[in-house]
């Protein structure tokens, strides 16, 4: 067993290597079963920094069918000043789940023992859809893990503009016990892994031809390597119903945002076809105290479209939080 980041908890380098490409290294560590974690960068191991300077960490968290690789285009610029860290949720990516743990309500108990335990610190929570939804929850439960917390195009409430007929026919069917089943077993069977990266960039990005060859490369071979998984099937469906449930009530939603009392910034993609602007807007204009950045041309994810733009809004949104700066100390 190779000594890693994750102190004296049962920690083992990762094999798989999707990631390698934009200087991350993989774990695996063991809590209440495997979870699969990329840092980018050095390890900041045994309370050592690597000469980045002392500043809250970051915690990518994706979002429905996503992985750590959603987050391999930001991640170095921001692992520059401070750790930064992405994890594949129960059920996603190469950590494996059921349709009882993959949930969202599972997904927070894990992201929450994953800041407490691996982290050890109040951290950033950055996170995409349902990880926006996840980073919200887990903000408002347990503000003491939680520095602040950046919101893509998190999963809201659908208002505004008419729903786009092919996510609403998509979720309509996940959400139908026995016709969710028989529609993602009869997609992966059809569908080559190429075919199903395409389609997800297609869904989630307001221009596919942004998405880099190299990134490309990668979700392919990731996802070429799910197949071999038992239960992803299971584990997603479990994972999309907990998520419609969690938003399918605005104004019990509304009451978990607006007990967030960390800082927010909110990054929304004005061409999403899965959360709407007005949606986001909305949300917006209900917590006044987060701020906002809306990004004309943009899809549902951003990180991975327009990364530049992205990381040049995260950094201007850390630098105006004094406590969330890099090079923060006891003087300061």
């Amino acid at each position: 067993m190779t000594a890693g980041p994750a102190g004296a908890l049962d920690t083992r380098e990762s094999p798989w290597s999707f990631s390698a490409p934009w200087g991350t290294r993989g774990w695996i560590t063991d809590l209440d079963g495997p979870v699969h974690w990329i840092e980018f960068g050095e390890p900041a191991s045994n309370g050592h920094d690597n000469g980045r300077r002392a500043a809250p960490p970051v915690v990518f968290v994706h979002g429905l069918g996503g992985s750590h690789l959603n987050w391999v285009t930001i991640g170095p610029a921001l692992a520059a000043d401070r750790r930064a860290v992405a994890l594949d949720l129960r059920g996603f990516g190469l950590t494996p789940g059921t349709r009882r743990t993959s949930t969202v309500t599972a997904n927070v108990g894990l992201l929450d023992r994953f800041l407490r335990e691996v982290i050890g610190t109040p951290a950033v929570l950055v996170g995409n859809s349902m990880g926006g939804l996840i980073s919200i929850l887990q903000s408002q439960a347990n503000p003491d893990t939680v520095a602040g917390a950046v919101l893509l195009d998190p999963a809201l409430p659908q208002l505004g503009q008419r729903p786009d007929p092919m996510v609403i026919g998509q979720f309509l069917t996940y959400a139908m016990p026995g016709a969710g089943e028989l529609f993602l077993r009869a997609s992966n069977s059809r569908v080559s892994p190429e075919q199903s990266v395409r389609r997800v960039l297609d869904l989630c990005f307001a221009d596919p031809s942004r998405a880099a060859e190299p990134l490309v490369d990668a979700l392919v071979a990731l996802a070429r390597a799910r197949r071999h998984l038992t239960g992803a099937e299971a584990a997603f469906l479990g994972a999309a119903r907990s998520t419609i449930r969690a938003v399918a009530n605005p104004r019990r939603y509304q009451a978990v945002m607006a007990g967030v009392r960390a800082p927010v910034l909110l990054i929304q993609g004005e061409l999403d076809r899965l959360v709407s602007l007005a949606s986001a807007r909305t949300a917006a204009a209900a917590n006044p105290g987060w701020q906002t950045c809306y990004l004309p041309g943009v899809g549902h994810t951003p990180q991975l479209e327009v990364p530049e733009l992205v990381v040049d809004a995260v950094g201007a949104w850390l630098s105006h939080h004094p406590a969330l700066r890099a090079g923060r100390g006891v003087a300061s």
